[in-house]
């Protein structure tokens, strides 16, 4: 059996005002039109947090503050295995401007399972609703 590739991502789960963003994946990557918390790809001798701040700048052009990180979530796809190391994060300066995703849409934790997900950010959803779950 093929070795499956094995892809390590942070991704930034962007808090404003109680809502959380929310990124739709274009019709042109993988995985298209699932929603998604945006991030990347950690390159080689990155750290998390480095990776975090500079796909946000390169996929939507904003400066951000990496908080404090969640629980990675490891999924298997059919093609690949993904881990996400999700991270509480803000947007200190720009604004958004989408240079990959089709759309973004803000809405509040507890609404965010509306949407159609990438399967591997599921747990993390699930963590952070429960984390942000009013008492």
């Amino acid at each position: 059996m093929k070795e499956r590739r094995h892809i390590h991502v942070a991704c930034a789960i962007i808090e404003r005002d109680g809502l959380v963003l929310s990124a739709l994946r274009s019709a042109s990557m993988h995985l298209p039109l699932k929603w998604e918390f945006p991030g990347g790809k950690i390159e080689p001798g990155e750290g998390q947090e480095e990776c975090l701040q500079r796909e946000l700048v390169e996929e939507m052009g904003v400066q951000i503050s990496v908080g404090r990180p969640l629980t990675p979530a490891t999924h298997h796809y059919e093609a690949f295995t993904v881990t996400l190391y999700p991270y509480i994060c803000s947007i200190v300066s720009g604004e958004i401007v989408l240079h990959e995703h089709s759309e973004i849409t803000w809405l509040p934790a507890q609404q965010m399972h509306e949407l159609d997900w990438a399967d591997a950010d599921l747990p993390i959803i699930a963590e952070y609703q429960r984390l942000t779950r009013p008492e």
